[in-house]
């Protein structure tokens, strides 16, 4: 089945133009030129702010000027991820899609789909002549995968819409109140590097589900760099060991799914016989969730230069204590991840150390409890760190009155009530709220499975339910 041929044709239309476009993070260019000019041959008010984020304003329709005013807001940049075997550039390369039953999906890399979809429905929004809905502003930011820079940049007095609908969740049963805030951990160092004195060994870990480091933190996936530092570690008591190099996950939101290093032991085949009966282990912990888990331990010819047994033994000692996974769950919504740290890139190349982490919680103290824990194990090594990027959380409003229309509108819809939740992934309703606290907001969207990841997919009947709800919800709109 062709994209052309899905319902809602006007959500898939959009969603392939837009997913022609390349648009990587800080690298949004070619999309925000291509969000503008689709406004302003609309005929729209269409303004780039001085970050890059697109407004695009619609009238209301007729009978509908009355009513309060809405920013529908997604983001326009997406993770670019791919398969290792995989040749593709996503910054001249439009996704490649294709649809496998009820899903539609991307060959070998991500999908575009967060928060693609979202964009591709305000489109549809806009460029329509059938659809009631108050006045409209249509928020498209830049940026909000690798620093939220864009909802950051956007300056009070901007927007003047009552409510804001955030088009960027995952589950089409949720309507979500609230999000986690995050800060980023960075742990640098520079070691010498000399003459390998051992022999060398290569380890390899691919394979794993990956996702996305805050939705999918707490469902137990493994991450190759923490599995990589078990293997090192397993031979640190008998032997010598010399890092040559590590070349570990990507980008800070996404759970690392691949990892690889060079070292250097004094007996490699002792060192492959201890490191492969835990590989057995670790195989086995991993059976039910990690189905596509490899794990190699191998031989390698490799001359290139280590840093240090000292050194090298001080690395892989902060990889064994650096906090991952889930830090802390909500003591107050239940099932709900509180805090947690995704160590999400592990580089050392030419004694040049580098470990990214995303650090998130819905509670700002516990945030940097989890950040200054990081800090104080990679501090005991002596490494660098620096914090950046910091966003605030979202809190929950529940009694607010477009939360309560939406609840109406779905119950009535699909005679089941929705979840009304708050979620550990970073959304963006928090950054804008802090320059307009009077704004409701609310966030929601169609079923995406696998974002961030090569595996990411979009369910086709719910965007047409997703597409439907926003729909009705626009017409119920209340009066100003």
């Amino acid at each position: 089945m062709e994209l052309s041929n899905i319902e809602p044709q006007i959500i898939w239309k959009n969603f392939s133009k837009l997913n022609a476009v390349p648009r990587p993070s800080k690298k949004e260019e070619k999309v925000i030129a291509f969000i503008k000019g689709f406004g302003e041959n609309l005929g729209l008010e269409t303004t780039v702010d001085e970050v890059g984020n697109v407004i695009i304003k619609k009238p209301a329709t007729a009978g509908m000027e009355n009513r309060k005013s809405i920013v529908l807001q997604s983001h326009l940049d997406m993770v670019c991820q791919k398969n290792n075997d995989v040749n593709f550039d996503f910054e001249t390369e439009g996704i490649k899609m294709e649809v496998d039953g009820d899903w539609v999906k991307a060959k070998g890399t991500t999908l575009g789909a967060d928060n693609g979809l979202g964009v591709a429905t305000i489109m549809s929004i806009l460029e329509s002549s059938d659809i009631p809905h108050p006045a409209l502003e249509a928020l498209f930011t830049i940026d909000e995968e690798t620093g939220m820079t864009g909802a950051l940049g956007l300056k009070p007095g901007q927007l003047k819409g009552d409510i804001l609908l955030n088009l960027d969740t995952e589950e089409d049963d949720e309507i979500d109140i609230g999000c986690a805030g995050g800060v980023d951990v960075t742990i640098t160092q520079s070691y010498s590097t000399e003459a390998s004195k051992g022999q060398v060994v290569k380890i390899g870990v691919k394979g794993l589900q990956g996702g996305h480091s805050g939705m999918d933190i707490h469902k137990g996936f493994g991450n190759s760099n923490i599995i990589l530092g078990r293997l090192l570690y397993s031979g640190l008591e008998k032997q010598n060991i010399e890092i040559i190099s590590i070349d570990g996950g990507g980008l800070r939101n996404a759970i690392p799914r691949e990892a690889a290093a060079l070292i250097s032991v004094r007996n490699a085949q002792e060192f492959i016989e201890e490191a492969t009966a835990l590989k057995k282990d670790i195989l086995e912990e991993f059976a039910s969730v990690e189905p596509g888990i490899q794990i190699n331990i191998e031989n390698s010819t490799s001359s290139d230069k280590s840093i240090s047994e000292a050194d090298s033994k001080k690395l892989i000692l902060t990889l064994k204590a650096l906090h991952n996974g889930v830090y802390r769950m909500s003591p107050d919504v239940a099932n709900l991840v509180e805090a947690s740290n995704n160590v999400a890139r592990v580089e050392l190349k030419g004694g040049e150390l580098k470990i990214l982490n995303l650090t998130r919680s819905s509670v700002d103290s516990s945030k940097y409890s989890v950040a200054e824990q990081l800090k104080s194990v990679a501090e005991l090594a002596g490494m660098n760190v620096e914090f950046s990027g910091s966003y605030p959380g979202w809190k929950p409003k529940p009694g607010s009155e477009i939360v309560q229309i939406m609840e109406k509108i779905y119950t009535e819809k699909f005679n089941e009530k929705p979840h009304v939740v708050a979620c550990h992934a970073g959304l963006e309703c928090g950054i804008i709220g802090a320059n307009y606290p009077e704004m409701e907001m609310v966030s929601f969207g169609p079923t995406i499975r696998g974002a961030h990841s090569p595996d990411e997919k979009a369910n086709i009947p719910s965007a047409q339910k997703f597409w439907s709800f926003l729909k009705d919800i626009l017409a119920n709109i209340p009066q100003k």
